[in-house]
């Protein structure tokens, strides 16, 4: 099957493209420059695009989270002095798989709303709390009520173990 039309992918400089860091904004240029010729684009938005660097191409890929983000300096007012049971998910922002975890607990603060408040904490930005709770790798969902840890899910799981954990949260 022959590539579509549009597709032209630019080519990576062969001859230095191994010995160049991931990280180096020559090789980001390269590699935006590449994906963008590989998609369907309107003329004038992929040039808008080019223009852009790559810190500001991250910024918009970020989305709007329903779980608001706790730190050390809230950490004892919403979770430990918190009347209503806390759902709280340690994640680093560069943990692909705390991404989809992310999209469960967005889902699970809407449908508990009033009964369950749900909180994300960037354990990269406090790591004095990922340290008190001894959280070795994430992501990590720590379930509270009244102030004291109740259930633990490790890992990146279907949201029904989410769901199961929070109900039994929500029994005791």
């Amino acid at each position: 099957m022959a590539a579509p039309a549009y597709y032209h992918p630019t080519p990576l400089s062969s001859s230095r493209a191994c010995s160049r860091s991931p990280h180096s904004p020559t090789f980001s240029s390269e590699l935006i420059a590449a994906s963008l010729a590989s998609f369907p684009l309107n003329l004038q938005l992929r040039k808008r695009l080019e223009i852009r660097n790559r810190n500001t191409l991250r910024t918009l890929c970020v989305r709007d989270t329903k779980a608001p983000v706790v730190t050390k300096d809230s950490w004892e007012k919403s979770v430990l002095n918190s009347k209503t049971p806390v759902l709280v998910e340690f994640y680093a922002s560069w943990c692909g798989p705390c991404r989809m975890v992310h999209r469960v607990i967005d889902e699970i603060a809407v449908e508990y709303a009033g009964r369950l408040k749900c909180f994300v904490l960037n354990t990269d930005d406090d790591p004095q709390i990922a340290e008190d709770y001894e959280i070795k790798g994430v992501p990590v969902v720590f379930l509270f009520k009244n102030g004291e840890k109740r259930e633990t899910v490790i890992g990146t799981m279907p949201k029904e173990f989410y769901v199961a954990a929070i109900e039994r949260v929500l029994k005791l």
